[in-house]
């Protein structure tokens, strides 16, 4: 099968001189261009709804509307069009004036056939540059909405809102929740939907690095500032410039590092270890801890403006015992993550699996859940996770509980499950468990569920 003939360039010339128009046409014809003409304002708009043009080569001095305006009206039909004027040398100013508002350049008549060619060309080459560019913006945009937040939960779609809400500003955010709740996922969720997000969100672990070292991590220090130090080497901040600088663990700094960072904070302005200088980065700073950070700043651990620097817009992320039905869509998240990974046949868990999941207390939260999961699909066969893939701590108080020493004990658990996982939807859960809703309403009753 023969490859489609590459697609020609395209050129729209707009001149009232035919002269013009037929020796532009026949020199870019004789270098592989697809040129049309138009003589006039009229015919040049009836052409550009005929298809986009890669270039537009246009008059300024016409009968009738000037190429200024043309210029114009051509950039609310396409705003990403590339536009060269063309113009004597009298009307240089008005070609001036078009580029300041928008043309790419300029040429004056008479024209020089290779000087307007390298033009066309630099024209055709920035204009390839800019598809690039927003063929690339639209695979970031996409590669972000592929890692949302899962979750379907009250809680959780509480915390989305907050974070597309704050995501449109640049005000500081403390993001609050136990170990493992996903605090750098909303970060990076706030960062990915905001106008900061094809700049870099830098990510700094306070508690994992030394209070001696934190200095040097967060501004970076010159050449020589302490043993060790033998090349200059940028901090956090710095390379956060245009992004976003995610503080995790922030209620772990000591209280020599916490007058710095709130320096730095107010001003924009930091100096690396052992240099004197100056330096501005125009930084967001996202901050998450799982501590309890007022009682830190009564207890004088943490100092209060500092903590009023940070704690400027608040999301609490819930554990997630207190958001059982997303247990179901995370589990399945992570079991078709590293089905992929694992290349693996398996895509399913099993309902006594799904039961033990929803049931557990998840001390670790989502990320103990994550490594349950990962561990699950090491020993499962296809089709689907069963309870013996969990682990044996993790299962066994859980299993018991399930077997019970009833038939009711069994069918209680296994409706409150039902209901966890639907949300309480009780035509849903009904339609399940393949009984009417009376008879689950009189099952809920019977066994005192309420929902939470």
């Amino acid at each position: 099968m023969n490859a489609p003939a590459p697609k020609l360039p395209s050129l729209l010339v707009v001149d009232d001189e035919q002269i013009v128009r037929d020796s532009l046409t026949k020199w870019f014809r004789q270098d592989g261009y697809r040129v049309d003409c138009a003589e006039d304002a009229a015919q040049a708009l009836k052409k550009m709804t005929e298809g986009p043009w890669d270039v537009i080569l246009l008059d300024i001095k016409m009968p009738g509307m000037s190429g200024l305006e043309l210029q114009k009206r051509v950039h609310e039909i396409d705003r990403n069009a590339t536009v060269i004027m063309i113009t004597a040398f009298a009307s240089v100013e008005s070609a001036v004036q078009a580029l300041k508002e928008g043309a790419f350049d300029y040429v004056t008549k008479p024209i020089d056939p290779d000087h307007l060619s390298h033009l066309v060309s630099n024209a055709l080459k920035q204009k390839k540059l800019m598809d690039e560019n927003v063929q690339l913006r639209e695979q970031i945009s996409d590669l972000f909405k592929a890692n949302e937040i899962v979750g379907e939960s009250p809680q959780i779609l509480k915390v989305i809102e907050l974070a597309k809400t704050v995501a449109q500003t640049d005000t500081t955010v403390m993001i609050r929740g136990e170990s493992g709740t996903g605090k750098e996922l909303v970060a990076r969720a706030i960062h990915a939907n905001s106008a900061r997000r094809y700049f870099p969100i830098v990510p700094v672990h306070c508690g994992a690095v030394a209070e001696s070292l934190l200095e040097s991590e967060l501004f970076g220090h010159e050449k020589g500032a302490f043993t060790g130090a033998q090349h200059r080497r940028k901090g956090r901040f710095e390379m956060a410039d245009g992004g976003t600088l995610f503080l995790d663990e922030v209620g772990t700094i000591g209280q020599k590092m916490q007058v710095e960072l709130l320096r730095a904070l107010e001003s924009k302005q930091f100096s690396r270890v052992g240099g004197n200088e100056l330096i501005g980065s125009d930084f967001r700073v996202i901050c998450a801890t799982n501590r309890d950070i007022e009682a830190a700043v009564k207890d004088g651990s943490f100092r209060e403006d500092l903590y009023y620097r940070l704690n400027v817009f608040s999301i609490f992320i819930p554990p997630l015992r207190e958001r059982r039905p997303d247990i179901p869509l995370l589990a399945q998240f992570f079991t078709n993550k590293y089905a992929t990974v694992m290349n693996k046949a398996i895509r399913e868990i099993s309902p006594t699996a799904m039961d033990l999941l929803v049931q557990y207390d998840w001390p670790g939260n989502v990320r103990e859940l994550e490594n349950i999961i990962e561990r699950a699909m090491v020993l499962a066969k296809a089709p689907a996770i069963q309870p013996g893939d969990l682990p044996f701590q993790f299962g066994s108080k859980k299993a018991s509980a399930l077997r019970g020493d009833t038939l009711d004990a069994v069918e209680r658990v296994h409706i409150e499950n039902m209901l966890h996982r639907t949300n309480w939807n009780i035509s849903r859960s009904a339609e399940i468990l393949d009984i009417d809703r009376v008879t689950l309403y009189n099952k809920i009753a019977k066994y005192g569920l309420k929902k939470p």
